[in-house]
């Protein structure tokens, strides 16, 4: 893949820290986020794969 370029702000995205918050809970993940205005990318297999696991753990407990 190549670089990610932020739509809005017309930069490269770099890999930070993420935090998301889902029903009381908190994961942390390293993705391309854009250093300027902080939108983050989310690939199709990060959301169908991790984030759907971490769904159903959470909602299971």
């Amino acid at each position: 893949m190549g670089k990610l370029i932020c739509g809005k702000c017309g930069i490269p995205l770099t890999e930070q820290k993420t935090i998301f918050q889902y029903m009381g809970y908190e994961v942390y993940e390293n993705l391309p986020r854009c250093p300027v205005c902080g939108q983050v990318y989310l690939d199709e297999k990060l959301v169908r794969g991790r984030m759907a696991e971490v769904e159903t753990e959470v909602e299971d407990k």
